[in-house]
């Protein structure tokens, strides 16, 4: 628990601030989380890793030298927004692009490919990477299922030294891939964590007892057993992972290893070595050799008590990137001297971006946008609480606060963008950035996208038609699905959203106006939210509790049919063509 600071956005921005300000020769702040203190040189790829607050020293306190250049830091346990990495990683980018590198959690790979596709589109070479070494979080045959947990240190401290040493974008990458393809970690826990505010913990574990594979936030473990002394609890972490080596080491005389036990946050240094004792004992018996082994708090859960062992199976080049020096406010091997241009307070600056170029016509229309919005703030605002209560079903209740808080902020920025001048396009766009910055997690990722994709398809450089629009809502579909991953079935937002899309381009190409398409998409997509009740989810935290999910429609698709219909009304302050 938290004893100085009650609400976690305070937590968290207070929490870096300071953090800068203790680090000043190794980090800078910058929108969306740290960058270090140099400028990345050029010819020199940037390592932008990230994720969600409360996993010290992960993720900032890996930013430095030998490490990565920058880290985008989401609020609590939440990935950071498309908005927060875009930022970061322009701030860290040279001429030779970007690797972004993360845990691989819904929410993570969604933002984090959002950025991407973002600074794809301005000219900035990117490519994402999401580690997968948690062993209880997936199937060995289908590693895109697993979880990043300590294992992280192993792909960033790989990439950093493919980038220090003047690789490609894509040999970088590749280098990434093949840390995490050597990286195996296994957990457990003893106790859960309490968040900033909270007045019960996030997750428990009965007390005696021990959660075998649970995740760093609470995810549903493998196995609960009796708590085991620390030999045994030592036996049990190897032998799981020395039951998964990775392809082609099992023929290997004397295979080399870098081992990392971690503690999650109340296990603390004196326990580690107890158990490392036993760790160590027993993976030399069986011929390993142990390089630079690393025992304490690398990536923690709050006062969250628990351990988890990785093994980190080298080879030449990874046992390089594994010994290489490196310099960070909370990770110092060997000796490394700054490099690069010192950064200026420019590099930390966050200016009001005025009003790209738009037509008069364009602009005309932008207070139809806001319109919109408008209808949208004001409708999620009346049935916020009621959204959380279906949430609550099977999720952690918080769909309508997550709503409300990106529907109002959102609002915000569509006013700002209309007094700025900006035509339609952007006045969606500039909305749906700030939906996705403050709503947080995948729904508030989902609705800035989907804002954003629509307004760069109307765009500011003509009027808003009824094809137009209906492209836009077609071009977020798709990107929701592409960079979301969900499909039609998986009980999300997306079972009303394709739907709606399909009917509204349908109604569109039959000559219909845009309100009266609208209209008849709006009610294509409140039946297939309802409809919902009878799916089983098959995505996001709601899938572990399917059973109690059945029978209730989707919040996410409930919210989208809701939206949609509260704002076939606005669309007559748009022009007749359109309307």
């Amino acid at each position: 628990m938290t004893y100085l600071v009650n609400k976690p956005t305070d937590f968290v921005d207070e929490s870096i601030d300071g953090f800068v300000a203790a680090n000043r020769t190794l980090v800078r702040r910058v929108p969306g989380g740290v960058v270090r203190a140099t400028r990345t040189p050029p010819g020199q790829v940037a390592v932008v890793i990230g994720g969600g607050s409360g996993h010290y020293p992960a993720f900032a306190g890996l930013v430095g030298q030998g490490l990565a250049h920058g880290a985008a830091m989401g609020n609590v346990f939440a990935s950071p927004s498309a908005q927060q990495i875009y930022s970061v990683a322009k701030a860290a980018a040279s001429d030779s692009g970007v690797l972004l590198s993360f845990g691989n959690y819904a929410g993570d790979v969604l933002n984090f490919g959002i950025a991407e596709e973002r600074l794809k589109a301005e000219g900035i070479a990117c490519r994402c990477f999401a580690v997968t070494d948690d062993v209880c979080s997936g199937p060995a045959d289908n590693p895109g299922e697993r979880r990043g947990i300590a294992g992280d240190l192993t792909v960033f401290r790989a990439a950093a030294l493919a980038a220090e040493q003047g690789k490609s974008l894509d040999e970088v990458h590749a280098f990434a891939s093949h840390a995490n393809d050597r990286t195996r970690s296994f957990g457990v826990a003893f106790s859960g964590c309490t968040l900033p505010g909270a007045k019960a913990p996030l997750f428990t574990v009965p007390e005696g007892r021990m959660g075998v594979g649970m995740g760093i936030h609470g995810e549903q473990g493998i196995e609960e057993v009796d708590m085991p002394s620390a030999a045994d609890l030592a036996d049990m972490l190897v032998d799981r992972l020395l039951g998964e080596r990775p392809d082609g080491i099992q023929r290997a005389a004397s295979p080399r290893v870098g081992v990392m036990l971690n503690g999650l946050g109340s296990v603390k240094y004196e326990e580690l070595f107890v158990l490392y004792k036993r760790v160590s004992e027993r993976l030399e018996a069986a011929g390993l050799t142990l390089v630079q082994p690393e025992v304490g708090e690398l990536v923690t859960s709050f006062e969250m008590a628990g351990v988890s062992l990785t093994l980190f199976w080298l080879d030449q080049a990874l046992e390089a990137a594994w010994t290489a020096p490196a310099t960070t406010p909370a990770y110092c091997r060997g000796g490394v001297e700054l490099e690069g241009e010192p950064r200026d307070a420019s590099d930390a600056a966050d200016p009001e971006q005025e009003a790209p170029p738009a037509s008069e016509q364009s602009k005309s229309d932008a207070a139809g946008m806001l319109a919109v919005i408008e209808a949208v703030q004001t409708k999620i605002e009346s049935e916020a609480d009621e959204l959380g209560k279906l949430d609550a079903i099977s999720g952690d209740g918080d769909h309508g606060i997550g709503m409300k808080t990106g529907a109002n902020a959102a609002l915000s920025a569509a006013r700002r963008a209309l007094e700025k001048g900006c035509g339609a396009g952007s006045v969606l766009v500039r909305a749906g950035d700030a939906w996705a910055n403050e709503a947080g997690g995948t729904s508030g990722a989902l609705w800035g996208l989907g804002l954003r994709s629509v307004g760069l398809a109307i765009g500011d450089d003509d009027r808003v038609t009824a094809p137009t629009a209906a492209q836009g809502v077609v071009d977020a579909t798709d990107a929701i699905m592409r960079l979301g991953g969900a499909q039609i079935g998986d009980k999300t937002m997306l079972d009303a959203m394709k739907p709606f899309a399909d009917k509204l381009a349908e109604e569109v190409e039959s000559g219909a106006s845009l309100r009266e398409a609208w209209k008849q998409a709006a009610a294509a997509a409140e039946q297939a939210a309802q409809s919902t009740a009878e799916l089983k989810p098959r995505l996001g935290r709601a899938k572990n509790h399917s059973d109690k999910s059945v029978g209730h429609a989707d919040p996410g698709a409930i919210s989208f049919a809701m939206v949609v219909a509260a704002t076939a009304d606005t669309l007559e302050s748009l022009h007749e063509d359109a309307a």
